[in-house]
């Protein structure tokens, strides 16, 4: 490994050229005559180095990036990319947009967002925070997190590898309303995976990891280290539990993916479709009367921040669940139209949900459970998007009287989306930001649980 391996320039220097991009994509659409154009660029580069057992297993350093470009014709569209950015290039490719616009269906509800929609108030975020790091350096935060994972315990026989990562991007969108605008971000993020075994020959493994957009941000290589051996540890010896009916507290990690379903059942797409159970559900209590969420898209330094969604709408700070009543859809423009409702800014994803808390921390939520199951892992897809129903396998910790008695496997958790909402008991004040999802532990009055 030699220090060139790093990026050798930060990722704004390229922005001017980016938008330059963009601006001439959009001008040769106006000259083909097109009735609308859109055009989003985007260009990253980082480095990433992932060890084994303390040794170096793989470098990657990438740099890449693409254009594309969305054409309307009179309610026809028609999409093209090319990540060759040459004025030569992006003249074909927009030309190759607007062929296919003059051949394909005529869709009423296609085209640009309204423009009145478009996102005048820029802030700067705090999202990029450029720092040059070669892959001995990555490296070695990398090593560091094995060693301290490796040395906390004579169980943890090996370790199944950590990665160091340092990312950069800048992404660019501009319509023929005239929006132009393009920003960067950085992030940065350390994983290390745990292998431990038991003298019975009974093995486990599991991970931690921690993610920032600060490099500086991050937790300590030997805190990662050690937390995954800790979560390793915990889960050996496992077994089964007896089929019963109990509840159910889901930990942080896991109950992000809980709320993940909610961001399903409420896009515009699954609504138009009819493929959600929570259809017509606009002012419907769904969750307990002390819960909410709130989106705050303007979070300086989130990892889920933005000032405009993918088609250059504002976004904005807004209930998503206020006081357990659903008080918004997550629409683009083009669900808003299928549906005769009103875009809300969410082309592209959700902006930092942050769920209120029962005032409790994770340990006290256990207690407060008294008897049943925290959930630290779950597998498969059993869950239907139409009818709200929910079967995973699962792992995790079987709790009586509010101690943690022993780990569990190769169990299934089942239930309703819709009963599992409003059977919400308690949510952790000690909240996980580690995703676009801001939450605590999760815990549930009651599920199923198919054990021996």
């Amino acid at each position: 490994m030699t220090s060139h391996q790093a990026p050798s320039a930060t990722i704004d220097s390229e922005l001017p050229a980016l938008k330059n991009a963009v601006s001439v994509a959009l001008e040769y659409a106006k000259q083909l005559g097109s009735s609308a154009a859109e055009v989003a660029i985007s260009k990253q580069q980082g480095l990433s180095v992932s060890t084994r057992n303390k040794e170096v297993e793989t470098v990657e350093f990438n740099k890449d990036g693409a254009l594309g470009i969305t054409v309307y014709r009179d309610g026809r569209k028609g999409n093209s990319s090319t990540s060759d950015l040459s004025p030569e290039a992006i003249r074909q490719a927009v030309k190759a947009a607007d062929d296919i616009a003059k051949y394909t269906s005529e869709d009423p509800f296609s085209g640009l967002a309204d423009k009145a929609l478009m996102a005048q108030d820029i802030r700067d975020l705090q999202l990029y925070h450029p720092q040059i790091l070669t892959a001995e350096e990555l490296a070695e935060i990398a090593i560091r997190s094995e060693d301290a994972c490796l040395q906390s315990d004579n169980r943890i026989k090996s370790s199944d590898g950590a990665t160091a990562n340092a990312h950069t991007s800048a992404k660019v969108y501009g319509n023929s309303h005239g929006f132009l605008n393009g920003y960067c971000s950085s992030r940065y993020s350390l994983s290390c995976v745990a292998i431990g075994e038991e003298s019975d020959g009974n093995m486990q493994r599991d991970y931690d990891y921690t993610v920032a957009r600060k490099y500086q941000d991050l937790l300590s290589p030997e805190a990662v280290g050690k937390q995954a051996a800790h979560k390793t540890l915990s889960r050996l010896d496992a077994r089964k539990i007896a089929t019963a009916k109990m509840p159910v507290l889901f930990a942080p990690e896991i109950a992000t993916g809980l709320m993940g379903h909610l961001i399903g059942a409420i896009s515009g797409s699954s609504l138009y479709r009819k493929s959600s159970f929570l259809l017509d559900s606009i002012n419907t209590q769904i969750f307990p009367d002390w819960f909410s969420i709130e989106e705050q898209p303007h979070l300086l330094g989130a990892l889920a921040s933005a000032n405009y969604d993918s088609e250059g709408v504002a976004t904005q700070s807004r209930k998503i669940i206020d006081n357990g009543t659903l008080a918004t859809y997550l629409l683009t423009s083009y669900s808003a139209r299928k549906l005769g409702l009103t875009n809300t800014g969410h082309a592209g994803g959700i902006y930092n949900w942050t769920l209120s808390h029962s005032n409790q921390t994770f340990d006290e939520l256990i207690n407060a459970m008294g008897t049943g199951l925290i959930v630290t892992e779950v597998m498969g897809q059993g869950v239907n998007g139409v009818t709200g129903d929910y079967s995973r396998g699962a792992a995790g910790f079987y709790v009586e009287n509010g101690q943690v008695l022993y780990p569990v496997e190769e169990i299934t958790i089942a239930g309703n989306l819709k009963d599992m909402f409003m059977g919400i008991q308690g949510v952790g004040k000690d909240r996980d930001l580690r995703s676009s999802i801001r939450t605590g532990g999760i815990l549930l009055s009651e599920m199923k649980i198919a054990g021996n």
